[in-house]
């Protein structure tokens, strides 16, 4: 048993301590789908692995982003791909499962958490999969000259236990990302938010004004500002094929909404770009948003 790590009360599940949040991270059996586990940070829920079939993805935001990596370039093509947070790996090994050969790079701070999951969910070793250590901003100005222009995948999802620190939303962070992107290539950011979504109108006007194409995907509720969830923002440097529109919303998870164009302009009217100057975490959820289980 490695350094703050230690048999998690609930019976199987592992837990250790991050260093630089504080925050426990526990790996957590899925009761009802055999070969499944959970990551929980800070008693919430941030992935969820099928290790029998990384090509399943169970979170609603992850099926999303999982539905367009399947529309980069031809199906089961490899891509280059770089993620901003680690969580429990699940896209990058779902990269693998239904585009082996791949490229990724995936960028994580906390070093026990990668540590605590490489020995209780361990990845397939073919996979052409590097982890990098340290802050995502930090590392994503550090990578690679060879990787400018290359990325056909960039995902963003940053989380301090259920927040997203404010130096990871602003104009300038995004436009370290931009760089990287091949002529085909795809940012994903995955924006938590509740009612108004002020938080995620803000990062709809900032990606706007470091990519010239930028379209959301999230359930229709969310997207009225009812409840609390996720918006899966899409940025690229060139047009966004049409085509996906359709496909995505076949894709669910259900009910499903794609904002594009004049509806996302007056999704995001009004609202400021997010500079390191004005920068803010995103917003804490409600206490009863997140259950452990289903």
């Amino acid at each position: 048993m490695s350094r703050g790590e230690q048999q998690h009360p609930s019976g199987g599940s592992k837990s250790v301590v991050l260093k630089h949040s504080g925050y426990s991270a526990v790996i957590e059996p899925d009761r009802f789908t055999p070969g499944s586990f959970q990551l929980v940070v800070d008693g919430t829920p941030q992935s969820h692995v099928n290790l029998e079939n990384p090509g399943e993805l169970f979170f609603e935001y992850i099926q999303r982003i999982g539905h367009v990596i399947d529309l980069i370039g031809d199906p089961g093509q490899p891509i280059t791909a770089v993620h901003l947070g680690a969580g429990a790996l699940t896209l990058p090994r779902y990269v693998e499962a239904t585009r082996p050969g791949s490229r990724q790079q995936v960028v994580e701070l906390e070093t026990e958490l990668i540590d605590l999951v490489r020995a209780e969910l361990p990845w397939d070793k073919r996979a052409q999969l590097r982890v990098r250590h340290g802050d995502a901003r930090e590392v994503l100005a550090k990578l690679p000259a060879g990787l400018h222009g290359a990325v056909d995948l960039v995902v963003v999802d940053i989380f301090s236990g259920a927040r997203t620190p404010a130096h990871v939303t602003s104009r300038e962070f995004y436009a370290l990302a931009a760089p990287l992107l091949s002529a085909r290539g795809v940012l994903a950011v995955n924006v938590a938010d509740g009612p108004g979504l002020a938080f995620a109108r803000g990062q709809a006007a900032t990606l706007a004004s470091v990519f010239p194409h930028l379209i959301g995907l999230a359930e229709t509720q969310v997207l009225k500002g009812r409840r609390f969830g996720n918006i899966v923002f899409v940025a690229a440097h060139t047009p966004i094929d049409t085509g996906w529109i359709p496909r995505l919303l076949a894709g669910g998870p259900h009910p499903a909404k794609v904002i594009e164009g004049t509806e996302l302009r007056q999704f995001m009217a009004g609202s400021l770009v997010s500079t390191d100057a004005t920068a803010t975490p995103s917003p804490l959820p409600g206490r009863t948003v997140f259950q452990i289980g289903r």
